[in-house]
């Protein structure tokens, strides 16, 4: 089974559905989105998109309030595709820790969502996720994603690993091989078992090549789509890789038993 483990929802989400069949994906993880870049027509109203995702990324308007309308649009895709898409829920990481665990009860584990993410916590400040890790121990271990692109930095990958020693038995996924700090998210999973990188809009060849030879058994082929591109990313794994159980293991069988599918 191919499955995509990064993907927002898309508007109209039949434009994702062929989008995955075109790159024979079986499957996609699912999370809720406020940006939706491929509405924009245009340079001008892409900057509006952006807009709403640079507010997201630095912690800006991430209460839930805010995403009410980004939970209906997932539930709808995810009631009207169940074969094809997979829910994660995200959680803000503003709210007090008590607030978390029951935040994580109502909104992921009794929806049916088979993981928590995107989480985007502001940069410097990849700490606040500990409640929801926590949350996550206490519910068999729940994979938790965040987000590893830029503004995540250095320091909150750093931050990410000594959080993830704490919780060994929560699988813990990097999303973007942590961006421009591809080589430190490499060393840190490296040292950490319970680290797993998705390998989504990676900067360069072969930092994809790298990962996947470090930790064949801990790198997922993801999109990040609509900002990636499910044929590209699978591509890039595929050039990378020869045929065989790495590659499978990378293009869905290790996220298969994570998600005990």
């Amino acid at each position: 089974m191919i499955i995509d483990a990064h993907s927002h929802v898309h508007d109209p989400v039949d434009r994702h559905l062929a989008l995955l069949d075109e790159a024979g994906v079986d499957r996609a993880v699912l999370f809720a989105t406020r940006p939706h870049p491929e509405r924009a027509a245009d340079l001008e109203s892409l900057r509006a998109e952006m807009s709403a995702l640079s507010a997201a990324l630095d912690g800006r308007g991430k209460g839930p309030e805010s995403m009410r309308l980004a939970w209906a649009e997932l539930d709808a895709a995810l009631a009207a595709h169940p074969d094809r898409f997979i829910g994660f829920g995200s959680v803000p990481t503003t709210l007090e820790q008590t607030e978390i665990a029951e935040y994580v009860e109502r909104e992921v584990i009794a929806r049916g969502l088979r993981g928590i993410g995107e989480l985007t916590p502001p940069p410097g400040q990849a700490g606040r996720i500990e409640p929801i890790l926590r949350a996550s121990a206490e519910h068999d271990g729940l994979p938790v994603v965040v987000h590893g692109f830029a503004p995540t930095t250095a320091a909150d990958l750093t931050t990410l690993a000594e959080l993830a020693r704490r919780y060994p038995t929560v699988p813990l996924v990097v999303s973007q091989l942590g961006g421009l700090e591809w080589l430190r998210a490499i060393e840190l999973a490296r040292e950490v078992p319970n680290i797993y990188l998705e390998l989504s809009t990676a900067p360069v060849i072969f930092a994809i090549r790298l990962a996947i030879r470090e930790l064949p058994e801990r790198t997922l082929f993801g999109s990040d789509a609509p900002y990636g591109d499910p044929v590209l990313a699978r591509t890039a794994v595929e050039r990378v890789t020869a045929p065989g159980e790495v590659r499978d293991l990378v293009l869905g069988g290790t996220l298969a038993k994570l998600l005990r599918l």
